[in-house]
């Protein structure tokens, strides 16, 4: 049985969701009800991971463990292959995921109203043609890691709700929406969903 600390909505959704795909049974727990958390992590982010005894944080790493783990780590007899899915995981979490997190810091950091809503708008702009990548990727692949929904198809659809929370208009592309809604379909994804507004209605 794993342990993952969660936030609704947070990228911890993900992984959450790669745990049902892999059939794994997960404890959910919501890490502002949790008390002592930052002893499991001291940036007092999420997502983390319990695995007995042992404790893991960020979620590349966190990714990573459970696909090697469970022996569903793509590419594994191929080295291209593998790079490829590496790629694309580390695109979503090191590119795609921090520029969604300047507007979170916009919305703390910058009070004055016109100088907030400049900052939003410029950082709209930069998440947008982050976005016109993936989407020239999808013109030619179902998902962006190939033919089957990945992981990563995941972190891209919790980061493209984030949108929602702030004034801003970030196009996604006619490809990505495409994505996105096979994603949104997908049981393992529906069930982190269902699972974290369970807890949070308890």
């Amino acid at each position: 049985m794993y342990t993952l600390y969660y936030l609704p909505g947070a990228c911890s959704r993900a992984i959450h969701a790669l745990l049902h795909d892999l059939g794994c049974p997960v404890e959910i727990c919501d890490r502002t009800q949790s008390t002592g958390f930052t002893d499991l992590n001291a940036t007092g982010q999420v997502p983390v991971l319990k695995d007995k005894d042992l404790v893991l944080r960020e979620g590349a790493a966190i990714i990573l463990y459970l696909l090697d783990k469970h022996g569903a780590l793509p590419g594994v007899d191929d080295a291209t292959g593998r790079a490829a899915f590496l790629q694309q995981l580390m695109f979503a979490n090191a590119t795609l995921h921090p520029a969604y997190g300047r507007l979170f810091f916009i919305a703390q950091a910058i009070v004055e109203p016109q100088a907030q809503q400049q900052a939003f708008t410029r950082a709209a702009a930069m998440i947008e043609q982050l976005w016109t990548i993936v989407d020239a990727r999808l013109a030619s692949s179902t998902f962006t890691c190939g033919p089957d929904l990945s992981v990563v198809d995941m972190m891209l659809a919790v980061y493209a709700e984030w949108g929602g929370l702030f004034p801003v208009d970030i196009r996604l592309g006619s490809h990505v929406e495409r994505m996105l809604a096979q994603v949104r379909q997908h049981p393992a994804f529906q069930k982190a969903v269902a699972d974290e507004e369970a807890q949070q209605a308890a």
